[in-house]
């Protein structure tokens, strides 16, 4: 049997001894991060997600192995532990297999088998399984086993026959062989429950519905789930009787010579009907439902790292919009930094449609405090806000832009605890129109605000398991907010919380250090802060940035521990740590191409993988990788849906990628779908693309817009 580090480094195509170390740093409280980045040399450079993969594994086999020694321990305790169940549970590598494994041994509340097993009915039940030959007819071996509690013939052999069936549905290759063939063959029937109203019709397309389970999607299990809880759908596994029937038959095969032939037979098709195939349902369901939920957080885990990894809008001075009707648009603006400089609502909508009045606001905040970008919420009245935004900025010869912006989690936002901290004094709505606006100019530190669960970007997210979505997405925001870095002089202290190894209690703690002592003037003030001990500091130190402090390399993603080495790197390329940025490149390539690599690493004492990182960091200290990223687009007039017309193109930005396409916002009111099928193959969309798109089909009276890819070429 492979032990951990091998059975992972198969599944990663990955060396044991790679993995080996992985689980050697976490074992040690090493970061996620911390080892992806700073540990390279250990681990073969195994990036963040490999080395996730390996803590997620590491802990689910740490788990595995838990519930494998209290198996072992009970069935021990039983004196029932033969060394060839002992190998069979050992070698087990599936929690299903364990429990399989554990069935008829595992402690059952009373049963129809026990009850025949207390009237001394098991030699019996052991008569039916041995299908042994003889003249004897089964009523008269089953009449020794007659007694006060058991008075008949028959209901002696119905207790014999309880018993063998409790033992053919326990039996660990019945189990896992049924189950293989269920999970291949079996069949999910769904239909609607009459006395139930589905008002919206939101499951219509499963009120008569069938599939071979291998292949429903995702988003169908998902949706039928959803169904059932609400009680509208109603759905059942079939198994014929071909994919169960030699799974028993393997095991106890009916023998046509023996007087128990029937009993057996009997015994079998109550085994499959009562005990067996309500139990393999309850598992295909289960298998379909953690499939498609994974898969589901695996959409909205990719959908959030997309959108978290938003390249930032800084430069502008910004005024946000969180649209609405009867209580109106609530106006801030903030000026580069996300500092809140004023606030306003208007009411250019029904009921009071005071469009004059709101245009001459919007004007007179945008003219006092020079406003560049203005944000739209995409909520209620969002379109309708953008035509008024547009006839603000139509004739300001480009000085002043628009962006309709994800307005998801704001409204969740504004009523936490974080929220009024940052804005005592400040009404609730407001404080949604501050965060649309912050999101345009940095979204990462904005939407680290807000739980992610409602950004918004997730398939069915809350019918999924919530432990492992939370996970999921605490993990991909730890990896975007480390691979982006920190500033540490300006982070608030929701950012700082997801910083490798920096928590909640310890990010307020340098925020109030902060307050308090002022501005941070290099990483190593950050070991003064109360409760940041050598550990937290080494994980968290390379994240942070501390720009025009007192060391010019805190200002990169060197860790101060290779300081040494960036220093006597400099050194040698005739530099110092002062030299600015843009001056280092000739001298350091000289000095590369004049040694090799691997040379210079060993006499800096460093692995050449750390060596290239610094290499990097002189050259582009702290550089964003969002950057790489097409910027939003940008508008200063806007479209209506009568606008369109099938074959017009034009570009749009992918809002939500799910199963069976894209969504994109191409400027009108609805956001069109782009279908799978018109997707080219080998394209992978993300959240946050910009992409040239076909009108193909427009459906005014019911919002939809088809769309297609515009260059096949």
């Amino acid at each position: 049997m492979m032990n951990h580090s091998e059975q992972i480094a198969t599944s990663l195509k990955v060396q044991a001894r790679q993995v080996a170390a992985v689980i050697q740093l976490l074992d040690e409280g090493n970061t996620v991060p911390f080892i992806a980045r700073y540990r390279k040399e250990m681990t073969g450079s195994l990036d963040d997600e490999q080395v996730r993969i390996t803590a997620d594994e590491i802990a689910r086999l740490r788990t595995l192995d838990e519930r494998r020694a209290a198996i072992l321990k009970s069935i021990e305790e039983q004196g029932r532990l033969t060394g060839e169940l002992r190998e069979a549970i050992q070698s087990a590598g599936a929690l299903t297999q364990l429990e399989d494994l554990y069935a008829p041994y595992k402690p059952k509340r009373r049963t129809r088998a026990t009850v025949a097993r207390e009237k001394g009915l098991e030699p019996l039940a052991m008569l039916i399984l041995a299908q042994e030959g003889g003249s004897q007819p089964a009523e008269e071996l089953a009449r020794p086993y007659l007694n006060e509690r058991v008075t008949t013939v028959e209901e002696a052999l119905e207790g014999g026959r309880d018993i063998v069936a409790e033992i053919v549905s326990d039996n660990a290759n019945v189990r896992q062989a049924t189950r293989e063939r269920a999970l291949k063959f079996a069949t999910l029937r769904v239909e609607k429950v009459d006395t139930v109203a589905d008002e919206k019709r939101t499951f219509e397309s499963y009120y008569d519905f069938s599939a071979r389970v291998d292949r429903l999607q995702p988003h169908q299990a998902l949706a039928i789930d959803r169904g059932e809880k609400e009680g509208v759908l109603r759905a059942r596994v079939e198994l014929a009787a071909r994919d169960w029937q030699p799974a028993i038959e393997a095991e106890y095969e009916p023998n046509i010579i023996s007087p128990m032939v029937d009993q057996l037979v009997m015994a079998v098709e109550d085994a499959a009907d009562r005990l067996l195939l309500p139990a393999i349902e309850r598992d295909v369901r289960r298998e379909l439902s953690d499939k498609a939920g994974g898969h589901a957080i695996q959409v909205f885990a990719v959908n959030l790292r997309a959108l978290l990894s938003q390249p930032p809008l800084s430069g502008h001075v910004t005024l946000g919009l969180d649209p609405g009707y009867r209580t109106g648009c609530k106006a801030a603006v903030v000026d580069a930094t996300g500092k809140l400089l004023d606030t306003a609502t208007i009411y250019p909508h029904e009921p009071k449609n005071d469009w004059g009045g709101a245009l001459a606001a919007l004007e007179e905040m945008v003219n006092r405090h020079h406003v560049t970008l203005v944000t739209i919420g995409n909520g209620a009245a969002s379109r309708e806000t953008e035509r008024l935004v547009a006839e603000l900025t139509r004739h300001r010869a480009g000085t002043v832009k628009y962006l309709i912006v994800n307005e998801a989690g704001a409204s969740v936002y504004s009523a936490s605890t974080l929220a009024r901290k940052e804005f005592p004094n400040l009404d609730v709505a407001l404080r949604g129109a501050v965060s649309i606006a912050r999101r345009a100019q940095d979204p990462l530190a904005e939407l680290v605000k807000i739980d992610p669960k409602s950004i918004g970007v997730g398939l069915y997210q809350h019918d999924v398991d919530q432990g492992a979505l939370e996970r999921s997405l605490d993990g991909v925001i730890e990896s975007v907010v480390n691979n982006v870095g920190v500033d540490l002089n300006t982070a608030s202290p929701a950012l700082l919380t997801h910083v490798a190894g920096i928590g909640q209690k310890l990010a307020d703690n340098i925020v109030t250090y902060r307050d308090e002592k002022g501005p941070f003037s290099s990483r190593l003030e950050l070991r003064q802060v109360s409760g940041l001990g050598p550990k937290a500091f080494e994980q968290a130190a390379g994240f942070l940035r501390i720009r025009l402090g007192s060391n010019a390399l805190d200002a990169s993603a060197i860790h101060p521990e290779s300081y040494p080495v960036a220093e006597a790197l400099l050194a040698r390329a005739g530099l110092a740590p002062s030299t600015p940025p843009g001056e280092r490149k000739p001298a350091l390539d000289a000095l590369v191409d004049a040694q090799r690599l691997e040379q210079l690493a060993g006499e800096l004492g460093c692995g050449l993988p750390t060596l290239e990182d610094i290499l990097e960091q002189l050259v582009r200290p702290g550089r964003d990788p969002r950057r790489d990223a097409p910027p939003p687009i940008l508008r200063s007039d806007a479209l209506k849906m009568e606008d369109l017309a099938p074959g017009m193109i034009l570009k749009g930005t992918v809002r939500n990628v799910v199963d069976f396409g894209a969504f994109v916002d191409i400027g009108v009111k609805q956001d069109g779908l782009l279908h799978k099928s018109q997707i080219p193959a080998g394209t992978v969309l993300k959240v946050g693309d910009i992409i040239d798109l076909e009108i193909l089909k427009i459906e005014a009276e019911r919002g939809r817009i088809s769309l297609g890819w515009a260059d096949r070429g």
